[in-house]
């Protein structure tokens, strides 16, 4: 049935673009850890992994894009100057169940 897929909320992804060398990155990579811990734990952040290939990562965040903008901007790599943060905003139409119970 289809409304078992209906979400709603706002949310963003943030696209990081490593534009310094992976050594810079991986210098920077504890403090991006303990930040995403951190957001995981306030339940922001929903999932988080890197680009295949490593040139960057991928973080779907609960919330506005003006909150996920700022929000971006604290992680340690985006700091740092290793990596450049885009937020792209989005409204979950629709999500698997399992999903959907996590945006209500």
């Amino acid at each position: 049935m289809a409304e078992d897929y209906r979400s709603s909320g706002p949310l963003c992804l943030i696209l990081l673009d490593y534009v310094e060398p992976l050594d810079a990155v991986d210098v920077q990579m504890g403090a991006h850890v303990e930040w995403l811990k951190k957001g995981f734990g306030e339940g922001v952040f929903l999932i988080a992994g890197r680009k295949d290939p490593r040139t960057g990562g991928v973080i779907v965040v609960r919330g506005t894009k003006d909150r996920v903008e700022a929000l971006a901007r604290t992680d340690p790599f985006v700091e740092s100057g290793v990596a450049t943060a885009e937020v792209i905003a989005f409204n979950a139409s629709f999500a698997v169940p399992e999903i959907a119970a996590l945006l209500a």
